[in-house]
């Protein structure tokens, strides 16, 4: 069983040389994470890299997992931000497969925006594979699981939270996984993985909906 850590930011930044401080040593953490991998990253070589001394980055991070744990919340809110928007999108329809029928636009920003953050497959990789960090990506994807269901079940008349959660949380999780794999499946294109994932997950939606506007 992996023992409690402290995984809190001690001190959020608010000066500018207090952000820029902190900005540098999530950056110089995403390099090294890509470079030497979790077990042998340490706050010592973090902060020899970014040129501070370790009492500075223990003002912010309380051990190399907080560190961790702060470049997985980056990149979680960048990928929530994409389905917030793609939500937004079909705010005014009220139809329930107005989301699905839009599906390929969130796979397609969700990839993309993904691709863009610097280190973000390999922070992936650690969310899943650190079991201290675990509770990040998953906090993140019942986080996105719940706003889906916020705007799929008052559409549905007849369904209840409880019925349709484990389905939009199962649909949540093979959208990120979608994302993950054309980051690093360099034997599938990124756009097989976004039409197929985009027609599977579309095609399970279709088969529960039916099963509720019918009623």
């Amino acid at each position: 069983m992996d023992e409690a850590v402290d995984l809190a930011v001690k001190r959020a930044p608010r000066q500018k040389r207090a952000v820029e401080t902190y900005e540098r040593i999530l950056d110089v953490a995403t390099r090294l994470l890509s470079e030497i991998g979790v077990e042998r990253i340490s706050t010592n070589l973090i902060a020899a890299e970014a040129g501070i001394k370790v009492p500075t980055l223990y003002r912010y991070f309380p051990n190399k997992y907080a560190v961790l744990m702060a470049l997985g919340d980056r990149l979680m809110t960048r990928q929530n931000e994409i389905v917030v928007e793609w939500l937004a999108r079909n705010e005014d329809d009220e139809r329930p497969e107005a989301l699905i029928e839009d599906f390929h636009f969130l796979l397609d920003r969700s990839i993309d925006a993904t691709r863009a953050e610097p280190g973000a497959l390999t922070i992936m990789l650690a969310l899943r594979a650190v079991p201290r960090l675990q509770e990040v990506r998953l906090g993140s994807h019942r986080q996105i699981t719940d706003a889906i269901a916020d705007r799929i079940v008052p559409r549905l008349p007849g369904a209840t939270r409880a019925e349709l959660w484990p389905r939009i949380r199962l649909s949540v999780e093979l959208g990120y996984a979608a994302v993950e794999m054309a980051l690093e499946e360099p034997l599938v294109d990124a756009a097989t993985v976004k039409r197929e994932t985009a027609n599977q997950i579309q095609a399970y939606w279709r088969g529960w909906l039916a099963e509720y506007l019918k009623r």
